[in-house]
């Protein structure tokens, strides 16, 4: 997996709501855990954009709602900086639902996703409608 050029704080610790922007039916869900970290005994999981997230669904369609599902986090609130020394901040979190292919389940997104996304995972950027 190709690494992020910029330092990305992480932000979303485990228990945070974020909005899911795509339109898979799912309108909000809850984060369980983060893959991909190495923690610290006793230190809450935290993500950022460009993180995989195991999530629940808490509102939207009815047989969405409960389910567990994995979630790339697109956008986030808490600013970070990229290596050319621009800041970067979004006016939400965000987060998109994906396979664990690293594959989009919705067929549109709402909203920008980070350019960093790009990177990684091109077919979620390749249906977003604007990157930044």
């Amino acid at each position: 997996m190709k690494g992020l050029g910029s330092h990305i704080v992480r932000c979303l610790p485990v228990g945070a709501r974020v909005t899911c922007n795509d339109n898979s039916g799912a309108k909000e869900i809850e984060i369980i855990n983060v893959l991909t970290l190495k923690g610290v005994r006793g230190r809450v999981p935290t993500a950022g954009i460009g993180d995989v997230v195991i999530a629940s669904v808490k509102k939207g369609k009815p047989e969405m709602v409960k389910k567990v599902v994995r979630a790339l986090i697109v956008r986030q609130r808490k600013a970070f900086k990229r290596p050319n020394g621009m800041t970067v901040q979004f006016e939400d979190n965000a987060a998109v639902l994906v396979t664990e292919d690293g594959l989009p389940i919705g067929t549109e997104i709402k909203g920008v996703v980070a350019k960093e996304i790009t990177e990684r995972y091109p077919k979620v950027s390749a249906i977003a409608p604007g990157v930044i």
